[in-house]
């Protein structure tokens, strides 16, 4: 069987989101309050497998406002810019 996280996105209040990450091996589940927050917990949770993840799946609350997804998408594009620079360097 493989390690499966999963994220699950959901509102603090109005304006404010979190990423609940759950690893499902083990049940062991941390709040993120950004992306770097969740990606140094996805990493922290790796170690125990040897860093070797098989897949994230993601989920959201049904009351996530569309702009906030927006703003969720636009920071992970940023993230994801940023990790393929440090991988060419």
């Amino acid at each position: 069987m493989g390690v499966i996280f999963e994220a699950h996105i959901k509102m603090k209040d109005s304006s404010q989101w979190y990423i609940e990450l759950r690893d499902t091996v083990i049940n062991k589940i941390a709040s993120c309050d950004d992306l770097d927050e969740f990606s140094a917990t996805v990493e922290e949770f790796g170690i125990a497998y040897g860093g070797h993840i098989d897949e994230v799946r993601w989920n959201k609350d049904e009351n996530i406002p569309p702009h906030i997804m927006d703003e969720i998408r636009l920071e992970m594009a940023r993230h994801q810019e940023e990790i393929e620079k440090t991988k060419e360097k």
